[in-house]
């Protein structure tokens, strides 16, 4: 696969080998995010995890405290009184059984599925069209509660969730190229932090394998493990 013009001049502005401290991994990466939108900045977590125990597949949320940049749109699936207080909260779209209905047709426009518990019965039979797309709500993740007003709006300031993948890779957006690089920084810490800190007791070994920092449509370049403490 060939790459573009703009993305080999990004990319000569990064040492294959190399890498770089935080700060300047965000500089590298801002300055090679020259698409005619604005990016996001992406990381991406290589842990020393397998996945396939159960206790190693990571699962959680995080509040980062620039958010990412982008509206979140939510959907609540609760019945009344419950959905009146979604909306209230800032909720997009909140209702039961017409948003099952719509969901059973094929509509997902949406980026989180926050559900009551009392919900779930009905919801769960829509894993197949869920599941794949990551929004079946999960208690894990915090977005099965009965507290829809809270989580709704914890969501819109900016709290993302994450998870392994079967390479026990974590991949998140951590903001966009126009942000700040001090915002950016302190969002990539947030999220570094709170990985840290979920490390399950039988992980052994190396946790942090690799860290990458890239934009949408440029070069990945690598943390130095060194700033993960």
């Amino acid at each position: 696969m060939k790459n573009s013009k703009r993305f080999r001049k990004a990319s000569e502005n990064v040492e294959a080998k190399k890498t770089y401290n935080l700060k300047n991994a965000v500089d590298v990466v801002k300055n090679g995010a020259t698409a005619k939108f604005v990016e996001s900045i992406d990381i991406a977590i290589r842990l020393g995890l397998d996945p396939k125990k159960a206790d190693q597949a990571l699962r959680g949320t995080v509040a980062l405290p620039h958010g990412i940049g982008k509206k979140i749109k939510v959907l609540v699936i609760a019945k009344s009184p419950k959905d009146t207080e979604a909306i209230e909260a800032g909720a997009d779209f909140a209702g039961f059984q017409e948003y099952l209905d719509k969901i059973k047709e094929g509509w997902t426009d949406v980026d989180v599925i926050v559900a009551t518990p009392d919900t779930m019965i009905e919801l769960g039979k829509l894993g197949k069209i869920l599941g794949p797309r990551g929004l079946m709500p999960n208690p894990k993740s915090g977005t099965v509660t009965m507290d829809v007003a809270k989580t709704v709006k914890e969501i819109k300031a900016g709290k993302i969730e994450y998870r392994t993948d079967k390479a026990g890779i974590v991949h998140s957006s951590v903001g966009k190229a126009n942000f700040d690089a001090e915002k950016l920084i302190e969002n990539v810490n947030t999220f570094l932090s709170t990985i840290l800190k979920v490390k399950p007791h039988s992980s052994k070994g190396q946790y942090f394998k690799s860290i990458t920092l890239s934009s949408t449509m440029g070069p990945a370049v690598k943390i130095d493990l060194t700033e993960v403490h």
